[in-house]
C-alpha cells in the first residue's frame, strides 16, 4: 500500500490532497517539526538520505520531491486525466508549471522567510539592530521585487486561463497551489492585490478532496483564506 510521510505545514499537503483526489488506498505516517529549530526531525534521514518531506513509499520505492511524487502517482494510478503526455498540445506548458512552482516561485518566498528570522526576538539583542537592517535591505533590493514580479506573472496567467496547463485541471495545478497558499497565509502578498490568484486558490480549496485532506491534516497552516 502507498505510504505517505506527511510533515505538518509543508509541501506534503500537496500529496495528501492528490491522494484524496485519486481515491486510492494509502497510509499516512505523521512527522512533526523539531520544537526548537522548527525543521524536520533527525530521524527523517532514516527514510531518505536528505530527510526532506514529502516522502512516499510504494512498491518497494522510496521517493521525495513533490513534483516527482505527484507525477508518479498520476501516471501510476490516475492517467490520463491528471497529466499531459508528450505529443499533446499543452505538454511543455504542463512541464513548465510543474517545475516553475519550486524552481522559480518558491525560492524568493523561502528567502523572505529565512531573512524574517533575522528580525525575530530570538536573535541576540546586541546584534538584532544590524540583523534587521540586513534583512530589510535584502527584502528591499531583491526579495520583494522578485516576489512582486513572479506573482504579477502568475496573476496574468490566471486572468487568461482557468487552469495552468490548459483546458483541464492537472497535477501542475496541485503543484502550484502551495506557494500561493503560503504567500497569502503568511501575508507575503495581499490577496486583494491578486484577485485571479485569490479566486483560483479558493476554487481549489472548495474541492471535496481538498476538504477531506484538510480534515485529515487537522492543523494545516495554509488552509482556506
Amino acid at each position: 500500500m502507498i505510504k505517505l510521510h506527511y510533515f505538518e505545514h509543508s509541501r506534503a499537503h500537496r500529496v495528501l490532497w492528490f491522494l484524496e483526489e485519486l481515491g486510492v488506498p494509502y497510509q499516512v505516517a505523521r512527522h512533526y517539526r523539531d520544537p526548537k529549530s522548527k525543521l524536520a526531525p533527525a530521524e527523517a534521514k532514516n527514510i531518505h538520505p536528505l530527510g526532506k518531506f514529502p516522502m512516499l513509499e510504494d512498491e518497494g520505492h522510496t521517493m521525495a520531491e513533490s513534483a516527482v511524487i505527484l507525477e508518479y502517482l498520476a501516471r501510476t494510478y490516475g492517467e490520463p486525466y491528471w497529466v499531459i503526455s508528450p505529443g499533446e498540445t499543452d505538454y511543455w506548458n504542463f512541464q513548465y508549471w510543474m517545475h516553475y512552482a519550486e524552481g522559480s516561485l518558491m525560492p524568493p518566498l523561502i528567502i523572505k522567510l529565512v531573512f524574517s528570522m533575522l528580525k525575530a526576538e530570538a536573535v541576540p539583542a546586541f546584534i538584532r539592530p544590524l540583523s534587521r537592517r540586513i534583512a530589510q535591505h535584502v527584502d528591499k533590493v531583491f526579495t520583494d521585487p522578485q516576489i512582486k514580479t513572479h506573482f504579477r506573472f502568475v496573476e496574468q496567467c490566471l486572468e487568461e486561463r482557468e487552469w495552468f496547463a490548459g483546458k483541464r485541471m492537472t497535477i501542475c495545478d496541485i503543484q502550484m497551489q502551495f506557494p500561493m497558499e503560503a504567500a497569502i497565509a503568511r501575508r507575503t502578498i495581499r490577496a486583494s492585490d491578486y484577485p485571479a490568484i485569490k479566486a483560483y486558490v479558493e476554487k481549489n480549496q472548495k474541492r471535496p478532496a481538498y476538504e477531506r485532506a484538510l480534515a485529515i491534516a487537522k492543523n494545516y497552516d495554509f488552509g482556506p483564506i
